[in-house]
């Protein structure tokens, strides 16, 4: 599977779409949609250019779900997976019980697993709390 446009509109809403490069807080210059390789201070680019690399970085998540999920998906499941998996990495994804529930087909328990994912450096975050609602939204019913 791929992701659909309206998840791929989702991740520019939850991401924040910049086309002037930035220094991301810890040192790595990020451009478009969370974009990192090859990206130097001062870089500009083009919305086109921001949607050439979202789908070309969105692959390894992309693969990611469709090499490790073995349960039937909907185009809205997978677009949540494949948005969760872009923000925390495939390493987290496969070792998580979302994924575990998910394989058992507990639908339910994988959704609510979403919500988990909501620290960074180990406090709440309202932003990623946000998000997991969004995602598990857009998991449950096919729409963000």
């Amino acid at each position: 599977m791929n992701t659909s446009q309206a998840g791929i509109e989702a991740i520019k809403d939850y991401e924040g779409v910049r086309l002037k490069a930035y220094d991301d807080g810890v040192g790595i210059w990020t451009i478009g949609v969370g974009h990192t390789a090859g990206v130097k201070r001062g870089d500009v680019i083009t919305m086109a250019q921001v949607d050439e690399f979202l789908r070309a970085d969105l692959e390894d998540a992309e693969q990611a779900v469709n090499a490790r999920v073995v349960a039937p998906l909907s185009q809205g499941q997978f677009d949540a997976l494949v948005s969760f998996v872009f923000n925390v990495g495939a390493g987290a994804f496969i070792a998580s019980t979302l994924l575990k529930k998910l394989n058992a087909r507990d639908y339910d328990g994988a959704a609510d697993e979403f919500l988990r994912w909501n620290k960074a450096g180990g406090r709440v975050m309202a932003g990623l709390t946000k998000r997991r609602i969004s995602e598990r939204m857009m998991f449950l019913t096919g729409s963000p």
